[in-house]
Formats: structure tokens, sequence, C-alpha cells
């Protein structure tokens, strides 16, 4: 019974074994040395250990679970980071993008002086870098390559998992070190600077002679400047101005914009008064008589891509949409704003009407619970098929393809971006879009540590193993302090948002999560989310690029 179960070949013992290599795996990944976990990652270590004390599965299963665990993860990643990975080339993103970019060009470039300066195989050495950058989707790009190229693809992963550990530990030894001798008070992010560009909301007293009389639709041509009037307050009675409402003086208006654009609404229009209506404990419903303000989830599919201004809800209903929440962003709601499936939708109006509006919109919660599977399948196919495609590059050996890794990650952005527009629902909650990713991750970890458990332990304290470990540590700490010094000295960014930068850059969550401990404001986390995707594109392209060219 336990031979059949644990060692005999079949398809029942490699789901027996994975899933006690990924359980295992999870438990012991949330044990914290030094406040550090290594989460998810640990899965490929016990892989590790049960693959060295001789346990094995089919090599078809250990294929089939290795490629289907890999596409499952990079597609979700892609999903969930194609809303803003457009967005991240703008203002302070691109900068930050172009540093991390800086990064992942440095360790490339190191990566390929090493192994022609020490006539080290450069299949190794891309082991190294996936290692030293914490990035098991290059690592899949690498193998792939080797295979298309007829290489072994045993040796990368190898050296990946003996560089691995320092790889996670280098980036926050980089954070302390640049905090311990870089880092001036002048480097440090100003209070409340990073919500510059988040929503805001104010009450305004109409001062300014220059609008008296003047309707809704002037003043927004005179300000050029993106708002949303919900209320207007006059002799005592409450109004929901539309483009036709004519300003008076004296006038109260609730204005929602963006923290920076206030003061240019204040110029325009009067004295903003001392009322903190960004505060969560504001009951608006309680706020006036006459209206109401409700909260409601578009769930109807018909919806998902149109553009707010094209419901013509204001015209036909009578009622205001002051904002929208978005993935836990709030987004102002000009009329250009394209709608999503699970868009909370802030409507200020009588009751009746915005009775009508959640009829319109949906609000139905039970329609988000159920996941949209034809979307998955779908996109996973397309990002398959993209990434078979043969692209040929000057001075490749031989055509190159985005492969498992990078075909589903692109189609994943793209879908996650574009889908909206093409009416296509990309919806899903977000334990659900973390559940596929989890799930994936911990299946590819599995295997890859099964594959590579056999001689880990005696490369690992062999002369090359201490090597590769030497190698990755310094592929780890010079782009990163490098291009740390850099952003800071030259191109004034906070040390923060360098911290964030530096994680993304290295997909490196866990140093992500030591920085966010550490350093305060959520600088980080934003400059982590808009350097990340580009980054982990550029990484999966490069490790086949590099092979094609230089092997």
């Amino acid at each position: 019974m336990f031979e059949s179960l644990f060692l005999t070949h079949s398809p029942l013992q490699a789901v027996i074994v994975i899933s006690l290599i990924c359980a295992a795996g999870l438990i012991f990944g949330k044990f914290r040395v030094w406040g550090v976990s290594l989460g998810v990652t640990f899965v490929f270590f016990t892989g590790i250990v049960a693959g060295h004390f001789g346990v094995s599965i089919d090599e078809n299963m250990l294929l089939f679970a290795e490629s289907f665990g890999l596409v499952l993860f990079v597609y979700s990643l892609g999903v969930q980071v194609g809303p803003g990975f457009m967005s991240s080339f703008r203002s302070e993103g691109l900068k930050l993008n172009a540093l991390g970019m800086g990064v992942v060009l440095i360790g490339s470039t190191m990566t390929i002086a090493i192994s022609k300066g020490l006539k080290l195989p450069l299949p190794d050495m891309m082991g190294v870098l996936c290692g030293a950058t914490t990035n098991t989707p290059a690592l899949g790009a690498t193998q792939q390559t080797l295979a298309q190229m007829g290489e072994p693809t045993a040796a990368p992963a190898m050296s990946c998992a003996v560089t691995y550990p320092l790889g996670v530990v280098g980036v926050i030894i980089a954070i302390l070190v640049m905090r311990k001798f870089w880092v001036k008070e002048c480097d440090m992010a100003a209070p409340h600077e990073e919500h510059i560009n988040n929503t805001f909301i104010a009450t305004l007293r109409v001062q300014n002679p220059g609008v008296f009389g003047r309707d809704m639709h002037s003043v927004a041509e005179f300000t050029k400047v993106p708002f949303v009037i919900s209320r207007l307050w006059r002799d005592g009675e409450v109004i929901l101005p539309s483009n036709d409402t004519v300003l008076q003086e004296g006038d109260r208006v609730m204005v929602v914009s963006s923290r920076k654009d206030m003061d240019v609404m204040e110029m325009m229009i009067g004295k903003r008064e001392e009322i903190d209506w960004n505060s969560e404990s504001v009951d608006w419903n309680h706020l006036d008589s006459q209206l109401v303000s409700r909260q409601i989830i578009i769930t109807r599919p018909e919806i998902n891509g149109k553009r707010l201004g094209a419901l013509r809800l204001r015209n036909s209903y009578g009622i205001n949409i002051s904002r929208i929440y978005r993935s836990g962003v709030v987004l102002l709601a000009t009329p250009d704003l394209r709608l999503q499936m699970g868009d909370c939708v802030v409507v200020v109006g009588g009751e009746r009407a915005v009775m009508k509006v959640e009829k319109v919109l949906g609000n139905a919660q039970k329609e988000l619970n159920e996941p949209n599977l034809t979307s998955i399948y779908i996109g996973i196919a397309l990002g398959l098929l993209l990434g078979s495609l043969p692209l040929t590059l000057p001075g490749a050996s031989l055509p190159v393809k985005l492969g498992m890794a990078g075909g589903p990650v692109v189609v994943g952005i793209l879908i996650g971006c574009y889908g909206p527009r093409l009416r296509l629902i990309t919806y899903a909650t977000r334990s659900a879009n973390l559940m596929l990713r989890g799930f994936g991750l911990s299946l590819y970890l599995a295997c890859l540590g099964l594959s590579a458990g056999r001689g880990f332990f005696s490369t690992a304290i062999s002369a090359t193993g201490a090597m590769w470990v030497g190698l990755g540590f310094l592929i780890t700490l010079l782009p990163i302090l490098l291009m740390g010094v850099v952003a800071m000295r030259w191109w004034k960014v906070d040390f923060s948002s360098v911290c964030g930068m530096l994680c993304g850059s290295m997909a490196n969550p866990m140093a992500l999560n030591y920085a966010n401990e550490n350093v305060d404001g959520d600088h980080a986390s934003v400059a982590y989310a808009t350097v990340y995707p580009l980054s982990m594109f550029a990484r999966v392209v490069l490790a086949q690029v590099l092979l094609m060219i230089f092997m």
C-alpha cells in the first residue's frame, strides 16, 4: 500500500507527492528568520530535499505539472498587473521603470562578462542570474530555450537553487547598507506626498466673480483639470448640479478632484472650507435629507468596457457619480472613464433615482463570486500560441520564442489592460487571482525542486557551488547598490520609492515586506507595483535572447 502510493510511478503517486511537497513547503515557509520568511518559495527547497532523498515521479507527469504551474502563475500575474501596466510609464513611473531596467541590464551584463571572462558555461550562469534575482519565470524561459536548442536543462535549475537564498537576503542587505551609509534626511519622502495624485474631496465657497453666472461646462473648460461637483448648496437647499447648472455668489459646492489639482479649483471657484470629507467616518447618507449616497457594484456584463458618459445616467435619472473604486484605488468619475466588472460606483441622488441606477448597473454581488473561467482558458491558450511564434532577432542563432513563461504573461498583461475595451470580462476577486497564482507557482516550484534535488547538496558544498553562491551574491548586490545611489543622488528619488523600485526590479516580494515594515508610508509598495511588470517581462525575454546570441 505504502509503496504503491508513494514510490511506484503512477498518476495517483505523482499527485500525492506533489501535494505533500507543496503543503510542507507552504507550512515551513511561514516561519520567520530575522524577520524574513520565504513564503511559497520554500516549496522549492522542500522539493529539493525530497529529491535528494530519492523521491521521484514519472518524467512526463513532472514535465506536465511543471509547465502547467508555470503557465498558470505567469498568466495570473499578467492579468493582475495589466490594468496598471500602461499607466506605469507616465511621469514618475517612467523614471522608476528606467531605473529598474538599469538594474536588469547591469545584472545581465555582469552575467555575460563573468561567463566569458571566467570561461564558465552560460547556462550555469543564467541559472545563477535567475537565483540572484529570485526570478523563477526567467528560469522557466531559460530552460525552455535550452530545450529548444537541444541543450541540457538541469544545470540552470541547480545553479539557481544554490544561489536563490542569498538572492532573497541580498536585497535586504543592500537596503540596510544604503540606509546606514548613504541615506540622508532629504532622501526621505515628504509627509503625505504619496497622496498628491489621490482623489480628494473638498467643499468650496463660490467667491470668484469670474465664475458668477457661468455654467458648469464653462467652468470646466476654463479650469482644464478633471473634477466632479457632486453637490451644490444654495439658500439652505441641496442641488444635484449638471453641466447647465449656473454658479452664483455664495454657493457651496462639493468638489471631487485630485489633491494636487484642488489648489487650482480653489483659485478658480473660491476658498476651501476646513471640513475633512476624506475620512472614512463620514456618514454620507445623513449629510443632507434630500439626497442619498450609495455604493453600487457593476455586475452586469453589458456595462463592462463602456464609457461612463455613454450610459447617460445623469441625464436619464438625475443623479451624479462622484467617484469609482477599482481594486482599492479611487478613480475620478470622468465621462471618458471605461467601466469594468467589479467597479464600485458612488452614486448621489434621490432615493428612487438611485434605486433605478442600481438596477441598471447590477449590484448583484453573487455575480462576482462566480469566476469567469472562459476568459482564463482563452487567455492561456492565446498566450501559449503567442509563446510558440518564432521571432527572428539580429545576431541570434535561432528564432526567439517567448515560450510558456513569456507568451502567457504578455497576453495576461494585454487582457488585463485592454480586455474590458473588447467587452471581455476579466474581473476576478483578489483572492481568486492570488489563489491561481499561488497554486501555479507552488506546483511549478515543487516540480522544479524535485528535479534539481538529486545532486543539490553535493553541488552546494562543492567548489563549483561555492563559486556560484559568491558570483550570485555579487550579481544581486552590485546592481542594487549602484542604481540605488544613482536614484537618490542624481534622480532625486526618495528612499522609500527606491526600496520599492529595487525590490520590483529583482522580483523580490520578501524584501518588499521588509521594506514596508521599516519605511514609513506606501511609497515602496507603489514603486514595486510600478516597476515589477516591465522588469519581469524584460528578464523573461532577456534570458532567451542572451542564450540565443552568446551560446
